[in-house]
């Protein structure tokens, strides 16, 4: 067998077949996968769960018992969880962490082959075929196979052997073969059994320090935007105990940040805020007007200023507001009833009928200033979606406000979770982050419809220059029917 640094593409039509783990990923680990499953369609209950059966999971693993192991963790994580389920956070959670482990050297080889592809995987083949298909092209994926009852799974697996790395993923592959030519290339990970590479011209062993580079963001085989789920990083067993110790004092902390929001001045928030562990960074631009802090813009009017940013979280708001020491309201397209009720901000419903909206806008712009994220829902990668411009329309005063918001352990957003509990959890964090940056005031209310599109694109490009973030043309309804399957519109509108 070849070593893998001395792979060279020789011809890009050649066929390949690669083992998952430990090959195209550098971890072997599969565990953090099954919890993230268990996390966001099973619950906080059955991660816990998982995790205090982990030991007896190594000691399998430890004995060679692997196959039972496995079975042992597909029981516990997906037992009475809708198939449905899985599949959304096989779509919408696990791409981001597969991506992150992508071997750079391995994801070379493959996709310089552009024959028909095959990947085995230890891993239900639900799991992981959404992102092999969508981001490595993969025409073919051997993985285990979860028995369901109905439209719940049943947690025990279907005896087609694609659960056992030996002789079970050689016939599997072998069946899966559309003619008996071999195939041309073959890559698997070292320190596993690799019997499937019997039916491969070329063999390719990946040893587990040999190339363990991370494929980087920039070299992704299609731009990565939108995802979900609450952790923030792989949550490998001592990362997940330390996020599981965590949540009582993470809770304590948020409602602490949360009361010091609603019954503190502005001035003593940024203080006790700090206090904290919670950071807030203001910055100006250099304006050829400073801002009046009575009235927003050096200009005298008798309406309030439209505050236009880029949307982090639901926080954006408040935070906005802490930073410039006075209140404004805001404009949201889906707020829970909890959030209304812990938001030191006024804040108003948006219908996503235009005249309706713009009448709304247009009456709490006449009694002060007002907070606008015309994306309509958050990003968390470096993207901005594409702004609307019924904000042009109506202001006549624009401050640009670029945000960044940092998180180390949970995420404050979701498609398919319980949104009343964003705040919380972006709360939760131990030393949350965010960033201000006031531009320069835009006027607005132009003649014609086709310059307020000419604002709206030219504040979506500033704000993008300065934060590092890539414009795009998508919308809210793009986000949510990928990550949730429908349009993202709140049922009270």
């Amino acid at each position: 067998m070849a070593s893998f640094s001395g792979f060279r593409d020789r011809n890009r039509q050649r066929s390949i077949a690669s083992q998952l783990e430990g090959a195209l990923l550098i971890s072997s680990g599969i565990f953090p996968y099954f919890v993230l499953v268990a996390l966001e369609a099973g619950g906080l209950l059955r991660a816990s769960a998982l995790l205090l059966f982990y030991p007896i999971f190594w000691l399998l693993n430890l004995t060679h018992h692997r196959t039972a192991a496995l079975h042992a963790i597909i029981f516990i994580s997906t037992f009475g969880i809708k198939i449905q389920n899985i599949k959304a956070v096989a779509k919408a959670t696990l791409p981001k962490f597969f991506l992150e482990d992508l071997r750079e050297s391995a994801f070379k080889v493959f996709s310089g082959c552009g024959g028909k592809r095959y990947v085995l995987t230890c891993l239900p083949r639900i799991m992981a075929e959404p992102f092999l298909r969508e981001y490595l092209d993969v025409d073919c994926v051997i993985g285990t196979e979860l028995k369901a009852i109905g439209r719940m799974c049943s947690g025990l697996v279907v005896p087609t052997g694609a659960d056992r790395a030996d002789m079970g993923w050689f016939q599997a592959l072998k069946a899966a073969r559309e003619d008996d030519q071999l195939i041309d290339v073959g890559l698997a990970a070292r320190s596993n059994d690799h019997s499937f590479l019997l039916l491969c011209k070329e063999h390719y062993l990946i040893s587990p320090q040999e190339d363990a580079s991370p494929l980087a963001r920039r070299d992704y085989p299609k731009p990565f935007i939108f995802h979900d789920g609450r952790l923030v990083t792989r949550p490998d067993p001592l990362r997940l105990l330390v996020v599981l110790l965590w949540l009582p004092f993470g809770v304590f902390l948020a409602t602490t940040r949360i009361v010091i929001g609603i019954v503190l001045p502005y001035k003593l928030i940024l203080m006790f805020t700090a206090l904290n562990g919670f950071r807030i960074r203001v910055q100006h631009l250099e304006t050829k007007q400073q801002p009046d802090p009575q009235s927003g813009v050096g200009s005298v009017t008798n309406k309030g200023t439209l505050y236009v940013c880029n949307h982090q979280t639901l926080l954006d708001p408040v935070v906005l507001a802490t930073g410039i020491l006075r209140r404004v309201s805001a404009v949201t397209y889906s707020l829970s009833n909890f959030s209304e009720v812990i938001s030191p901000l006024p804040t108003v419903r948006l219908t996503r009928d235009r005249l309706k909206d713009r009448a709304i806008i247009q009456s709490m712009l006449e009694h002060g200033d007002l907070v606008v994220c015309p994306e309509g829902t958050t990003c968390r990668e470096p993207y901005l979606l594409r702004f609307s411009p019924l904000f042009a329309e109506i202001a006549e005063k624009i401050v640009p406000v670029a945000v960044r918001a940092r998180s180390s352990m949970f995420y404050g957003t979701t498609a398919r979770g319980f949104k009343w509990l964003d705040s919380p959890f972006f709360l939760m964090n131990p030393c949350p982050w965010y960033e201000l940056t006031f531009h320069e005031p835009v006027a607005g209310r132009p003649d014609s419809n086709e310059l307020c599109y000419d604002i709206a694109n030219g504040i979506q490009a500033q704000l993008g220059q300065t934060l590092g973030f890539e414009c795009t043309n998508l919308t809210r309804r793009d986000k949510y029917r990928m990550l949730a399957g429908h349009d993202g519109i709140d049922p009270r509108n």
